[in-house]
């Protein structure tokens, strides 16, 4: 029967570590910046990824009618046969005609006064809601009953203006997701390093432990556990950071008041993500070192 003291004994030498224990060395703070770093590239591109997702949501159903007639009297009324056109037309949910004060309030900052002096003709803009479905279909169709009534009358999708803009966004996600899979091949590297340092400078421990009967998963246990502990902490304070200065942007984001960039933010499933990767990288950290160990001791033998 094995005693309570036999029992202690043996859990005790199931978490013993190293000589020295756990030291808090440069390893500890090159893995706290990989962490940090890959926190940043990971929300960046599931921020970015949730913007492309969210304009082409908003986009897809959505375009624009221009009545493009010089006489303002012309304009007015071939505006109002487009929209109750519009309105009757199939695959239409709503028309609605845009407030001239307010589309002259938008260009105002490209061309002053005159926007508003009456000089300049501008177009009148009708804003057009779709049905779900095939938006390409409906705006050739609504093209073609457009064309029936005049030819100063123009549709265009909203999202064919920033199809370039989300092209660009969705190239920035993949670019992130790239430099966080860079970045996790580095900490494996750093780690890889820091056990072998640590095999190499503890070889009269091993020769000793072996002299004493133990095996090599008992000798690389050793190790692994000390480098777990330290990419835990490393990684802990790495997330800590990143999760603060995230938020901060975010924050700095919504202050501008631009829906666009109000899009680049982080939805919940998101944050579940980024929290993963602490954890994710005690892993790789402790498998890392024990494949590390493991190989350089069976060189030895």
């Amino acid at each position: 029967m094995v005693s309570r003291t036999d029992r202690r004994a043996a859990a005790a030498a199931r978490h013993r570590l190293l000589p020295g224990g756990r030291v808090a060395g440069p390893m500890l703070w090159i893995i706290a910046i990989m962490m940090f770093l890959t926190v940043l590239a990971a929300a960046a591109g599931l921020g970015l990824g949730a913007a492309v997702r969210s304009m082409s949501a908003d986009l897809a159903g959505r375009a624009s009618v221009q009545v493009v007639e010089a006489n303002p009297k012309q304009r007015d009324q071939l505006a109002a046969r487009a929209l109750t056109a519009l309105r009757g037309a199939d695959g239409v949910r709503a028309a609605a005609a845009v407030d001239p004060a307010l589309l002259a309030d938008q260009i105002r900052p490209w061309l002053g006064e005159e926007a508003t002096s009456g000089d300049l003709p501008l177009p009148a803009l009708i804003d057009v809601t779709l049905t779900p479905g095939d938006a390409d279909a409906k705006v050739a169709q609504l093209r073609r009953l457009l064309g029936g009534l005049s030819p100063a009358l123009r549709i265009e999708p909203h999202a064919a203006f920033l199809l370039p803009l989300a092209g660009l966004l969705s190239a920035l996600g993949w670019l992130a997701a790239g430099v966080v899979l860079l970045m996790t091949l580095a900490t494996g590297a750093v780690v890889v390093l820091a056990a072998r340092g640590a095999h190499d400078s503890h070889r009269g421990t091993i020769e000793v432990l072996h002299l004493m009967g133990s095996t090599d998963v008992q000798i690389a246990r050793l190790f692994q556990r000390r480098i777990g502990l330290d990419a835990m902490l490393g990684s802990a304070l790495g997330f800590a950071f990143a999760a603060f200065v995230i938020l901060l942007i975010g924050l700095r984001l919504s202050a501008t008041g631009s829906e666009l960039l109000g899009a680049v933010r982080l939805p919940p499933i998101g944050w579940a993500v980024l929290a993963l990767l602490p954890v994710a990288g005690v892993m790789l950290a402790t498998l890392a070192a024990r494949w590390s160990v493991l190989r350089a001791l069976g060189r030895a033998l």
